[in-house]
């Protein structure tokens, strides 16, 4: 026996010894022992730290990163030993009936572990452990493979007609034919083999295709990133414990051996996973100096720094001090976003005939997040069904813009370009945040059709182009004080989205800073036009909303009963005869994601009454486009009264937002007399 082999086998032993891995295993064989059922093929998950390994002995570490499949037969031939030593399992025969899979915990942080069809050389054929990492955009439905199967010679007086001596494992990258054929012959007299049906072990097999996180930057639209690269999706095959681990749209870090599959005249690279970990990245820790400084010049009021910051906002692509409610309500879109359950979404549609300008300014938001997706109108904005192209012949998930946007923005343009049945399904979005896909079992091969349900976890942004809108259909005549004509787009629609907000400035009349910024832009792209573009860089508000969407923020008693009382009074003000309340379920709902974003955007982890003021007065202002004024009676534009160009500015809009509130808790105390809330008298 070769003493090197032998020590290896001594190493491994001792390994599985302090790490518990022994214990695990005798408790795996006592599973098999107690069934009582003969298998062809015994198959046992050990889990490997190439740390602690290496540490033990630097000869076994470096065989099992590099040469995965020979050192698992040394882990294959311990494990032989103890069982029969341990007599763990009666029926057991043959060392060639153990198959082990080898799970490291991690690979070492060195770039030759590192796998990315981006970058040249793709080396497929080493047949050793790679860390990969990518985004979801596939998934295939569950199905069966042969883990591994009992043959028989079929000459009656060769050893081999008899007993576990010849049996055929799955091996990384093998094709189902490389396991189970009719072909085979016997090693020891060259006679037919054929297998013994009732021994075939079946396990779970699962098809993903992922691809490279930088597939986002080119699904922007737009991007400062003038670097070119080459974006390649790859298959992954996730087996047994693994099949539905991973979730279409999730960012997954991946370690597996590469391998090639081929599939009649087409060779397909692809991974074999041993080990799946979803990849959160972490946020910047601390926002840059001048927002530091901007926060404490402003501490004298909670309003203030919100609303400079949407003053000042992507100044790159409209001046300063245009369009401050969208680009507020913008910010606070961005800073509610993340990849939870049950998040607080808020969705924006845009009312304008300046669609140029309002979809500049949405496309430059949007590249502000990782996750902003431009939707492609030649593509689906939600899942879709294929047919499996690794000639399976089972069903495949595609991805799409809204999966694609998880945790982040979706940006579907024009809502007026879509057709009735896409408006239907966008509807059913928006109030369950989930989405169907139907498999039909008779064109996919199964026995029964399947629904499978998809999280759809990300904000939504539209325009409506109020002048195109007009041109086809007749306008209505009959319109409540306020309300805007948005009757080409359904109702209920419409009340799916948290904000409709109404831009300032018609094409009709631009303003001429709007007009001197378009031309001054058009003479050179790349300057700098105001100061505080330099001041607040792109790249600044990119940290900033990373690391205020991270906060956690709570609701206050106080504004938790100022929204709770707005809710209920508008409940009973907003009604008729007909429909009942014109207030949808959903507004509470809003009206609390627009606190928090508030509170977030200002930089607060405790929602105070002053952000439910402002989440009230652009969900009324919301509310009057869509059904028209009530009786809380705001401004056309509450949020933004004038222009901020001072301090003087600043402490006017503060006066009028006393006011409002004022105004707020009489209305309050009118129609919803049942609620508490604390007023100051002075």
């Amino acid at each position: 026996m070769d003493p090197e082999m032998q020590k290896m086998r001594e190493v491994v032993l001792v390994y599985l010894d302090r790490s518990g891995g022994l214990q695990k295993f005798v408790h795996d064989c006592k599973k098999y022992n107690d069934s009582k059922q003969s298998y062809a093929v015994y198959r046992f998950i050990i889990s490997i730290n190439p740390s602690d390994i290496a540490e033990l002995d630097a000869a076994l570490g470096n065989y099992i990163l590099h040469n995965p499949l020979q050192a698992a037969q040394i882990f294959q031939s311990v494990c032989f030993v103890a069982i029969k030593t341990l007599s763990l399992i009666e029926q057991l025969q043959t060392e060639a009936q153990i198959s082990i899979l080898l799970k490291p915990t991690h690979l070492p942080p060195l770039p030759s572990y590192v796998l990315s069809l981006s970058a040249y050389p793709f080396n497929y054929t080493s047949q050793r452990f790679y860390m990969s990492e990518g985004i979801v955009i596939a998934m295939g439905t569950v199905t069966k493979y042969t883990q591994g199967a009992r043959f028989l010679c079929t000459e009656e007086t060769c050893p081999f007609s008899e007993g576990f001596r010849c049996i055929r494992v799955h091996c990384p990258g093998a094709t189902e034919s490389a396991t189970v054929r009719t072909d085979f012959v016997c090693s020891l007299c060259s006679s037919p083999l054929q297998e013994d049906i009732k021994f075939r072990v079946l396990g779970d097999k699962q098809i993903v295709e992922m691809i490279d996180a930088k597939i986002l930057n080119a699904l922007k639209g737009y991007s400062n990133d003038k670097s070119h690269f080459r974006i390649q999706a790859f298959t992954v095959f996730l087996r047994d414990e693994l099949a539905n681990k991973m979730t279409i749209g999730n960012h997954y870090r991946i370690i597996g051996i590469p391998a090639c599959v081929q599939n009649g005249l087409q060779a397909t690279a692809c991974i074999e996973v041993n080990s799946v970990q979803l990849y959160k990245p972490h946020g910047p820790s601390f926002v840059s100096d001048n927002f530091k400084c901007l926060l404490s010049l402003t501490s004298s009021s909670c309003w203030r720094f919100a609303a400079v910051l949407a003053n000042i906002f992507a100044s790159q692509v409209v001046p300063p001090g245009t369009y401050n409610t969208l680009k507020l309500a913008i910010l606070l879109s961005l800073v509610q976003t993340c990849e939870k359950e049950n998040a607080d979404y808020l969705d924006l549609l845009v009312v304008t005939s300046d669609t140029l300008i309002i979809d500049r300014l949405l496309n430059y938001s949007l590249c502000l997040l990782p996750r902003g997706i431009r939707h492609p109108p030649s593509s689906e904005i939600f899942p879709s069904v294929s047919k499996d192209k690794h000639g399976t012949g089972s069903a495949s998930i595609q991805a799409c813009s809204a999966v694609l946007a998880k945790g982040g923005i979706c940006y579907i343009g024009d809502l007026s370009s879509y057709k009735k049945d896409k408006l239907e399904l966008l509807q059913s979005v928006l109030e369950s945040r989930t989405t169907t896909v139907f498999i039909p079992g008779k064109k996919y091969g199964e026995e029964a059709d399947q629904q499978v349900t998809v999280s759809v976890q990300t904000n939504f942004w539209s325009f409506v182009d109020v002048d195109s809108s007009s041109k086809k259909h007749i306008q209505k005549e009959n319109f409540l004080i306020g309300q805007m004509d948005v009757s080409l787009i359904p109702v209920n629609l419409v009340d799916g989205f948290g904000l409709l907000i109404y831009n300032e400035f018609p094409s009709c009349r631009l303003s001429s800073p709007v007009v001197h910024h378009i031309l001054r832009r058009a003479i050179n792209p790349e300057a700098m036009l105001y100061k505080v573009s330099q001041q607040f860089r792109t790249q600044d508000y990119e940290e900033f909303i990373l690391f205020a969407r991270n906060l956690h923020v709570e609701l206050s008693s106080e504004a938790e009963s100022l929204i709770q009382g707005y809710y209920l009074a508008s409940r009973r003000v907003r009604r008729d005869s007909i429909h009942g309340s014109t207030l949808s379920a959903s507004a509470l709902k809003i009206l609390i994601s627009l606190s928090k974003a508030h509170a977030k955007l200002s930089l607060r982890q405790t929602v105070l009454e002053e952000d439910a003021v402002i989440a009230v007065l652009l969900l009324e202002s919301s509310l009057t486009l869509k059904h028209g004024t009530s009786a809380l009676c705001v401004a056309p534009n509450p949020v933004f009264p004038f222009d901020l160009s001072d301090e003087n500015s600043l402490q006017q809009r503060d006066i009028y937002l006393m006011q409002c509130h004022h105004q707020l808790l009489k209305f309050i105390a009118a129609y919803s007399p049942g609620i508490h809330i604390n007023t100051n008298e002075e």
